[in-house]
């Protein structure tokens, strides 16, 4: 016999063991079988703060019953550019069908890629294709590790059991907001890429996708930075920051698209006070606390964006010469400060062109902006948020210290951003503050840019998924204009790669 109870309720101080003891009241007889399905943190009111669970429990275990995958016929040769969520998703379920692909990744393996952005952080000395945009793992690998998405794909099921298998905590299968963390996330990857390897796949590190031969509408061969080669089947999985792939494809007669996207700030406040402010004085028997803020209190949308407990803002530069900003935690979310992305809508009509790659050159003006704005070396612009919203320049710092670690300079956030922008962002932070004690608190730090937060085109797709007007050719994941975050973009990785498998499947 086996039940689904759903509405099951501990108070933070109790232990999940006694779970046990309520599904057995709901069994009448001994719980051998129990699995969580979900769980999530019911904070609404302070005083009355609970962990709500959905269970599945019985007197015996279930019967294990092995998925099966379709297979293909033939070996179409199939490239996936690009090592992040969407690649590597794409390449686990084509290995599923019996196709083992080849993965070109310009950056190198995620152990390398983590000593490039030390190196980086303490020196200033950026690699071009090594860094937190490029290389094994995507921009992802180098974040808080969020899982939640506001997609309902099916595939997002697979995604969080697949994080699972690979290495990272049990509980990223049934938290309500599961995130992996940076620490994990590399395990993971590193775990990914040697299950891939061992069922056939091929990963080429450190090469690039450089140009697409296409005949007669159908892709024909590619050319990377090692040289051509043929290709039955080509999977972008480029990422949102690969810009002189962009320029690629677009002179080659893709269909782009510009997209619409956002641009603010890193902010940063004591994790402490973000607890108290969210749970009340019980804030330290609960984990470090998250909010996610919209504001609608001036003409443009403004939202915080992937907000890491206890992490630390990043520097997540590409290209030389420009500043951008990310946030990255560890899985115990241990850090003094909170972050989180501060950012505003911006349109077509702000990039000033119809150019399909208008919307690169905004993000790339922003980021020379923050640059020049705070002496170059890869500092960043920093201000306090009291300081900015009454138009003052800032002197020093007070209970929060930044903690971008190449340095930051004292620059008026007015003084990068288009007006439109910094009128948005001192609307929206008095309207978060009434939702939020201590969002808008004066000491509280902006560090800019942050203009990495989606990509800034689409490269159009059919219903088949291919390229528009080209055969052989899949738009994929985030960078292609796709999805958005880590569950969504590999979710898009496993719809192409099942897309592949239809084509090519036994009849």
């Amino acid at each position: 016999m086996r039940k689904t109870l759903t509405g099951l309720i501990l108070r933070p101080h109790q232990k999940e063991s006694a779970l046990i003891k309520l599904c057995e009241k709901k069994l009448h007889a001994p719980c051998r079988y129990f699995k969580i399905l979900k769980k999530s943190l019911d904070a609404r009111d302070k005083s009355d703060i609970r962990w709500v669970y959905s269970v599945e429990c019985g007197t015996e275990p279930p019967a294990s019953v092995p998925r099966v995958f379709r297979q293909v016929k033939g070996k179409p040769r199939v490239v996936i550019a690009g090592a992040g969520p969407a690649g590597l998703f794409c390449a686990l379920r084509l290995i599923d069908h019996g196709v083992a692909p080849v993965i070109l990744e310009r950056g190198k393996r995620v152990e390398e890629r983590a000593e490039d952005i030390r190196k980086f952080t303490q020196t200033g000395v950026l690699d071009p294709d090594s860094n937190v945009q490029f290389g094994e793992g995507g921009a992802g690998a180098f974040s808080d590790g969020k899982l939640n998405t506001q997609t309902n794909d099916v595939r997002n099921r697979d995604v969080l059991d697949a994080f699972v298998r690979f290495g990272a905590p049990e509980e990223v299968g049934y938290l309500g907001k599961p995130h992996v963390g940076s620490d994990n996330l590399k395990k993971v990857v590193a775990n990914i890429r040697a299950y891939i390897q061992e069922h056939g796949g091929e990963f080429r590190f450190s090469e690039q996708l450089t140009d697409v031969r296409i005949r007669d509408g159908r892709l024909a061969e590619i050319v990377t930075t090692r040289g051509s080669e043929p290709c039955d089947e080509l999977v972008l999985a480029v990422g949102h920051s690969a810009r002189d792939t962009f320029e690629m494809l677009l002179s080659r007669g893709f269909v782009i698209e510009q997209k619409e996207f956002a641009v603010g700030v890193r902010m940063e406040h004591l994790q402490e006070k973000i607890g108290r402010a969210q749970y009340g004085a019980g804030y330290a028997a609960l984990p470090p606390a998250d909010y996610k803020l919209v504001s609608h209190a001036s003409d443009r949308g403004v939202f915080t964006f992937c907000m890491c407990p206890g992490g630390v803002v990043i520097p997540a530069a590409s290209e030389e010469g420009g500043v951008v900003t990310n946030g990255m935690s560890d899985f115990a979310r241990a850090g003094r400060n909170a972050n989180s992305a501060l950012v505003v809508q911006v349109f077509r009509s702000d990039f000033g062109s119809e150019h399909p790659l208008a919307g690169v050159q905004f993000q790339r003006k922003l980021e020379r902006a923050a640059f020049a704005a705070a002496g170059g070396g890869y500092r960043a612009p920093v201000q306090l948020v009291g300081d900015f919203l009454a138009d003052k320049e800032s002197y020093y710092f007070g209970e929060v210290r930044p903690t971008y670690a190449p340095g930051t300079a004292f620059v008026p956030m007015q003084a990068i951003f288009p007006r439109a922008v910094t009128d948005a962002m001192k609307a929206a932070l008095p309207d978060m503050n009434a939702r939020l004690s201590g969002i808008a608190a004066y000491e509280s730090v902006l560090t800019g840019v942050e203009s990495r937060t989606s990509s800034p085109v689409r490269i159009v797709r059919g219903p088949d998924l291919q390229a528009a007007g080209i055969a052989g050719i899949y738009p994929c994941g985030e960078g292609c204009g796709y999805a958005g975050g880590i569950t969504s973009a590999a979710a898009d990785g496993i719809r192409v790669a099942e897309a592949l498998a239809e084509k090519y499947a036994e009849i």
